[in-house]
């Protein structure tokens, strides 16, 4: 893994492989991302919420940037471990809150309002196409905020009332809402 862009442009991280519950975005897919989001959004005006977090590898992203105000959020301990180890070599923990929760929990009682919010459910997730209706219901993006939503072609989000457009990296597929 390695951060794409910015102030730690070129810094790699390796999370542990055995057991791990993980699937990393690949940096050709990220960076696609990232080369739409650089046009859209102002890093250091953002909050942004990471859902299915993993690696932390979005918030890095984002952080590496500008971003003064991440969340992610993960159920995984493994991966929770990783991240505050990753936010400690980094020098970051002011600008990253770290959640150990299940995403639905958090999505239900969190209180704030987020600008961008990302989530990257693992694609087996039985429950996948339903992301986007929660993000809605419990009104965590802001008035003019953007959601991306990471998955695979076996989920097809363009009839979403929120929907506005997705971009397509071989089987990593990001669906755009507002």
């Amino acid at each position: 893994m390695r951060i794409i862009g910015g102030e730690f442009k070129g810094r790699r991280f390796n999370p542990p492989a055995k057991n791990w519950p993980t699937r990393p975005t690949t940096d050709f897919s990220k960076e696609g991302l990232f080369n739409i989001l650089q046009n859209r959004i102002d890093f250091s005006e953002t909050k942004m919420l990471d859902l299915f977090g993993g690696t932390g590898n979005h918030c890095y992203e984002f952080i590496s940037r500008g971003c003064e105000d991440a969340t992610y959020v993960d159920k995984f301990g493994g991966c929770v471990a990783f991240v505050k180890k990753t936010a400690s070599t980094l020098d970051i923990e002011d600008r990253l809150t770290i959640v150990k929760s299940d995403v639905f929990k958090f999505i239900r009682t969190v209180q704030h309002k987020y600008d961008y919010i990302f989530a990257g459910p693992p694609y087996p997730l039985p429950i996948l196409d339903s992301i986007p209706d929660e993000i809605f219901k419990y009104e965590l993006l802001k008035e003019e905020g953007l959601f991306v939503l990471e998955h695979n072609p076996n989920h097809d989000f363009k009839k979403h009332g929120r929907y506005i457009e997705e971009r397509n990296y071989g089987t990593t597929i990001f669906s755009f809402f507002k």
